[in-house]
């Protein structure tokens, strides 16, 4: 964004004005916005996805492939693809989803069991999204600190806040509640071994 807009977003009464989007007329816009920048509507407004940085590119790419081989049947991976909520359609680096692929033909899926999000640079973002995935009932979020070697956790939604929330460091194991079968190994995760746990 560029620093004159990023500036008059700062403006109380701009703020006031800008017009959000539906995510019905989020979907009646091209995949790519003007900038050829992949975008995702959060809270009724358009933002421009980050440009990854490898070492989010490889932590997201080994827990999708980790949780690909050991979700149950009946569940499904998803990577980068639209969780459809009531005013936002995030693209969660990965998701996994009760379900399988042919039964979201049609739509989106609107939860999840859990959502994680890679944080290499600035988990701002992500921390304010806590209470998007809350508030849609996804029962599990976690966002992975790379720089920092270490998991925030997020479990038990009620309304929009998380009433749980807990730092795992590299001496701890992930294991989701709602899907047990995931579990990662932080310190393997972090130390690049393609098979963490």
């Amino acid at each position: 964004m560029p620093l004159a807009m990023s500036a008059i977003l700062e403006i109380p009464e701009v703020r006031k004005r800008v017009s959000p989007l539906s995510v019905e007329e989020y979907h009646r816009l091209d995949e790519f916005n003007e900038n050829g920048h992949r975008t995702e509507l959060i809270r009724g407004i358009v933002i421009e996805k980050m440009a990854k940085r490898p070492l989010h590119a490889i932590l997201a790419s080994m827990l999708y492939n980790l949780f690909l081989v050991r979700i149950p049947e009946g569940f499904s991976v998803w990577k980068e693809e639209p969780l459809t909520f009531l005013d936002s359609e995030p693209e969660p680096d990965v998701a996994v989803v009760r379900g399988t692929e042919a039964d979201f033909l049609a739509a989106h899926p609107t939860t999840a069991e859990l959502v994680v999000e890679v944080a290499v640079t600035s988990p701002a973002l992500d921390r304010e999204n806590a209470s998007l995935y809350a508030e849609a009932g996804v029962k599990e979020y976690w966002i992975v600190l790379g720089s920092e070697r270490k998991v925030e956790v997020y479990r038990r939604p009620e309304g929009n806040r998380y009433q749980e929330n807990c730092v795992l460091g590299l001496n701890d194991i992930l294991e989701c509640r709602s899907v047990p079968e995931v579990q990662v190994c932080i310190a393997e995760l972090f130390e690049g071994n393609a098979n963490p746990l």
